[in-house]
This record gives structure tokens, sequence and C-alpha cells, in this order.
């Protein structure tokens, strides 16, 4: 399943509303380029006067005069050039920065149902290329489009004042400009989506055959996968060939639409002089005017086609925005902590369900072990008791109120998932903690750390708490990384919590060590814990058994093992291994 896409209008209009909100700031930026592109617009017009000064035979001190003249204006144009691109580069970063922030936003509230049934490729390649490509326009094309539009006005303006019949001359070019563009404009934005489309494939084929490389070689899927990536690799290629054929024709039909005007300025010029419609001078400071338009003329066609790349990736990062909600809050308060699942059923692809009619009533402040076989199901009926998927049938609510009412806020006051996947984020140590409670104190983290035995290498470190982890800094090991995810957990304090195998990553006398440390902690709470290891189903109050999405036997460890069922072949063989 593919991610939507935010169609032209949505674009436009969110664009609108990103300038708008950056407009005193884009007001100064065009305010400076008018004043560098008025003080560049001078140097012809000096020019053009002192051609018929000349002609009229004027003394020498009047040409050292505009030699002066044009020496303030160049020292002007590049003073209000270099001020006006600086605040435009600025103006670039601050508009990036609002985007980013709000792309985040969009992203990290994106239903996680959605985000797996979409794969890694697609939302991959809009966290990285696109944002990478409207970057770089926001940053760079942004300010120079300002400069390169104000100097062109500009330089029409004065062109028009020098003469008027001249002028006329450099609309020569227009028609070929304006239809060359129409045809570009129609042609590009489908394409270069279809390009960004082909990226995310590359980037997602190459993504799941790097991260499951071990099940690749066990099931020689070898062959397979290389194919795959083959056939991405001449879909991208297909695209970028058609683009670059756009982009050849247009800036084929932009120099001659550019070249012409002053050509004809010119000959239609030396016409007017001879007809003595205009003079000499006036007809050097248009022509003069029509080669210093050609850079900025230039400039703006490289940066709409720059813009075109940037509006198709723009519309690949709004379309998440477009992704319905997989919960709507009610506003319902509930009645209570006791969570009770009736008959839930959940399909990652429709008709294909892992869960069949599972209830299960949880007792409060009880241990409950979820064990079975890889692929039973036991993270699935994890995320539903925690609240991560609505359920495709069924219920799971929370004092009377289902857990999909609640909003995310609420939900994770009421219950939260802790899994055997984690994340250190760039930062201190605190800042990691404090992401799960914004206001806590130092005493609150250490508590934390040392209900999960942290404490210690965190206070053996330089900083302590002021540590920085993640990218570019210190590295915690994947045990270390999930201490730091659990002592989260502690700060976070709901009632119920659910921990899929949340100590994998330790090795087994560090995980029985921090399940001890644990249980202290967490005394009067419900905790759910889904586990390989079959102590912790031995520690727990019932056990419940998984086979094929369905919930097989449920009970105190000693009560299945004296059954003779699943578990206490289950329990035999961990005792032998």
């Amino acid at each position: 399943m593919l991610l939507p896409v935010a169609d032209t209008s949505a674009v436009w209009t969110y664009s609108r509303r990103l300038l708008r909100d950056h407009r005193t700031a884009l007001l100064g930026v065009v305010a400076l380029q008018a004043a560098a592109a008025l003080a560049a617009l001078a140097v012809p017009w000096l020019l053009g006067g002192l051609v018929d000064s000349v002609r009229a035979g004027t003394a020498v001190d009047a040409v050292t005069q505009v030699g002066w003249l044009l020496t303030l204006a160049i020292l002007l144009q590049t003073l209000f050039a270099g001020i006006g691109q600086r605040q435009a580069m600025v103006l670039g970063e601050g508009i990036f920065a609002q985007l980013r922030e709000e792309f985040l936003h969009i992203v990290t509230h994106l239903p996680l149902s959605t985000v797996e049934r979409a794969g890694t490729g697609d939302l991959l390649g809009r966290t990285t290329n696109d944002v990478d490509r409207v970057q770089w326009v926001v940053r760079f094309g942004v300010p120079r489009v300002l400069v390169t539009t104000t100097t062109i006005a500009l330089t029409l303006v004065a062109a028009f004042l020098a003469s008027p019949l001249t002028a006329f001359a450099l609309l020569a070019g227009v028609p070929l400009l304006v239809g060359f563009a129409r045809w570009y404009l129609k042609r590009a934005t489908p394409a270069y989506l279809k390009g960004s489309r082909a990226w995310a494939e590359i980037n997602g084929v190459m993504t799941e055959s790097v991260e499951h490389a071990a099940t690749v070689d066990q099931l020689s899927l070898g062959a397979r996968r290389r194919g795959r990536m083959t056939d991405a690799l001449r879909e991208a290629w297909h695209w970028e060939d058609r683009t670059l054929f756009l982009r050849a024709i247009l800036f084929i039909g932009m120099v001659l639409g550019y070249v012409i005007p002053t050509a004809v300025v010119v000959v239609w010029g030396a016409w007017l002089v001879g007809s003595g419609l205009a003079t000499v001078g006036a007809v050097s400071t248009v022509a003069l005017y029509s080669v210093q338009v050609r850079h900025s003329i230039g400039e703006l066609l490289f940066w709409i086609d720059e813009i075109q790349v940037a509006n198709a990736s723009l519309s690949r990062i709004l379309g998440v925005n477009l992704v319905e909600p997989d919960r709507y809050p009610s506003h319902e308060q509930p009645d209570g902590e006791d969570i009770v699942a009736r008959e839930v059923d959940y399909a990652y692809r429709a008709g294909h369900n892992v869960l069949h009619g599972v209830s299960l009533d949880l007792r409060r402040g009880e241990r409950l072990a979820i064990v079975g076989p890889s692929g039973a199901g036991k993270s699935t009926l994890g995320r539903m008791l925690a609240g991560i998927h609505p359920p495709t049938g069924g219920s799971v609510t929370v004092g009377g109120v289902r857990l999909v009412d609640l909003t995310e806020e609420e939900l994770r006051s009421e219950v939260a998932l802790v899994t055997q996947e984690h994340h250190v984020f760039v930062g201190t140590i605190a800042d990691n903690l404090r992401l799960a409670k914004a206001d806590a104190s130092e005493d609150d983290m250490r508590r934390a750390l040392l209900a999960v035995d942290a404490l210690d290498w965190v206070d053996s470190l330089g900083d302590g708490l002021g540590t920085k982890v993640g990218s570019g800094a210190l590295t915690p090991t994947p045990a270390q990384a999930q201490q730091l995810a659990l002592a989260r957990l502690v700060l976070l304090d709901p009632h119920t919590l659910v921990l899929d195998e949340a100590t994998s990553l330790l090795d087994p006398r560090a995980a029985r060590h921090l399940e001890r440390s644990l249980s202290a902690v967490l005394a009067g709470r419900t905790v759910v814990a889904i586990a390989h290891r079959l102590h912790t189903a031995h520690d727990a109050d019932r056990v419940a058994v998984m086979e094929d999405g369905r919930i097989v036997e449920i009970g105190p460890h000693e009560e299945l093992v004296a059954h003779g069922g699943g578990y206490a072949a289950l329990w035999r063989s961990w005792q032998q291994e």
C-alpha cells in the first residue's frame, strides 16, 4: 500500500501559508533585492546617457562624473545584494525549519497500522529523498527566485522608462517562453512524482534486503531480491531519462526565448534611430538591459525546473497528512483500571486474520505472561492490549472505554508498551528520559535508572545524566539502550504495562536481575509480559498460551504444568535447554 499524495491545490495552499507566516521577512528580502536591482539597473541607464552625451559633445568632467556614479552604483548593488542574499538564506532556513517540524509532527502521529502496511520504502523515501529535495529548493531556490523575479520585473520597468518603443522588442521572446513553459509544466510534475515513487521503491528493496539479510540467505532469496532491485532501478532510470528529456526541451526553448529579444532590440532599435523615434543612447540602454537580464532569466528557468522536483516531493510529504486516523477520541473517561478484551480479531491484511476471537480479562495488579511459538500472535495481542492498533473485530476497553476512543496522551497514562525494539535519541541521557515525563526531576530520573539497574553505569560516565548519547556521541550498548527505554516506562507511570520481550537483548543473568528490580517498582500495577524465556512465566500470576492467534490455555504456572498440555511441553523443553 502506497501512502497518499497531495494534489496541486493542497501544495500551493500550504506553500502560500508558509510564505504568509514569514511575510515580514519575505517583504524585507524583496525590498533589499529591489534596492540591489535598482543599483544594477543604474549602470546601463548611465551608460546609455553617456553615449548620447558623447554624441552631443560633452565635456571630460561630465564623463568623469558618470564614472564615479557607475562606481557608486556597483558598490551599492554589491552591498544590497550581499545583505539581501544573507537575509534570503535566513528566510529559507526559517521556512524549512517550520516545514520540517510540521512534517515530523505528522509522521510521529501516523497510525502504526498504516505505516506497517505501507512498508519501509515509501515512508523512508518521503522522509529522506523528498525532504532533501524540498530542503534544497527552500534554502537556495526561494531566495534566488525572489532575487531573479524582482530583477526581471524592475529591468522591464527600467527598459520601458528608457525607451518605450524600443522596450517592446524585449517582449519578442514571451510567446516562446510561455509556450515552452506550459508544455513543460503539464508533463513535469507527473513525471517527477513517478520518479520519486521509483526511488522510494529502491530504498524499500535495499533496506528490507539489508535488514533481513539472514532470512534472505536462509531461504535462498538472493536472486529474487536482486531481480526486484533491478526492476526498481530500471523504473527509476526510465523516469530519470524522461525528466532529463523534458528539461532539455525546456532549456532549448528558454535559450531561444531570451536570445531572440536581444537581436530584435538591435534591429528594431536601429530602425527607430534611423526614423528619429529613439536615440542611440536609449537603444544602447535597452540592449544592455536585454543582455543583463539573460542571467536572471536563465537562473529563474533553472529554479523553475528545481521547483517542479520540489513540488512533486512536497506533494508526497503533505500526502502523509492525508492518512486517515485510526482513532477518534470520544472524550469518555475510564471508570476504573480494568482492561478487558472481547472477541478480538485483527488482520494486517483484509481476510487474513492473525487473531481469532481472543477474549481476556486482566485482573488489576496481576502479572500475566503470554507465551507461545513464533507467529502465534503474542506481539499482536500485546499491541491490542496497549491500544497501538484498533482491533478489526471485537474491542479492548479500560474502565469501560475503548482504548481507541482515548487520546494518545490519555492512552499512555493508562497503558504503555515497551518492545524489544528501542531507540536512543540524540541528546543527553536526561533528554532521553524526559521524553516520558517532561518535568521529571533529577531524583525522579535516578530512581527510574536504579529500578532498571542502570544507575551504576550512568554514574560512571563523566557527565552522568548530562552525558550526550546518540549519533555523533556516546553509543550505548543494546542492553543499555533497552534499560533507558525501561527507565522511561518507569517515569511514564501507567497503571498497566505491556512488555513485549523487553529484556531480550540482555543476557539471562542480567535480564533476571532487571526483572526482579522491576518487580519491586511495578508492585500494584498490571503487567502483561510477552516473553520467550519461561522464567518470566514461572513468576507470573497467570500464563496465557497462544497458538495460531488463539488463547488455548490460561492459568497459573503450576496448574498448567500439572495439566500436561502445550504449556507443560514448552516448560519441559525449556528446562532441558
